[in-house]
């Protein structure tokens, strides 16, 4: 018998809905795809794609934001606010390098990759409003949708850590 996260990868990577994401992606993202495939987030300079470290410093911009808002009270809003806002600009080089890799995927990954680059905007979205509802002095529902965001980049990182350590491939 397979473990929970076996059963889900094998679902998300078999998932006609997941296919579907990919292709509707492949449209409305074609001409960024190509672009980002060709651009300075998608290189072998390294010796390896950049998006899992550029993910390092999203992410870690956002946890270390939820993680002052419950421990660092209201004397931390504005240290808060100013991670969450970096964690946006870091979200948009981390994109285009995971679109970059993703475009040259096929099958079960591109399918998981979808699943985890929609997850990934869904997250992205919460910490936008996070970060609107921080600068509007509502850091109540800027610290619910940061923690909120937090959740679905877990999700999203689970998608994206298979990926990433199975294949070699983001």
């Amino acid at each position: 018998m397979s473990s929970l996260p076996q059963r889900v990868l094998r679902a998300v990577g078999e998932s006609p809905v997941a296919e579907g994401v990919a292709n509707v992606q492949t449209k409305v993202y074609g001409p960024l795809l190509r672009w980002a495939q060709r651009s300075v987030f998608h290189t072998d300079a390294l010796g390896h794609p950049v998006h899992p470290m550029l993910t390092d410093v999203t992410l870690g911009c956002w946890l270390s934001a939820s993680l002052l808002d419950v421990a660092g009270g209201e004397r931390a809003r504005n240290g808060a606010t100013l991670l969450v806002g970096l964690g946006m600009a870091a979200s948009v080089p981390t994109a285009l390098a995971g679109a970059a890799d993703w475009a040259g995927m096929h099958g079960e990954d591109r399918r998981i990759g979808a699943i985890h680059s929609l997850s990934t905007d869904v997250a992205t979205l919460l910490f936008l409003g996070s970060l609107v509802a921080r600068l509007r002095d509502d850091h109540a529902t800027g610290v619910r949708l940061a923690l909120a965001g937090n959740l679905v980049a877990a999700g999203a990182g689970f998608l994206g850590g298979h990926l990433a350590l199975r294949n070699r491939s983001m």
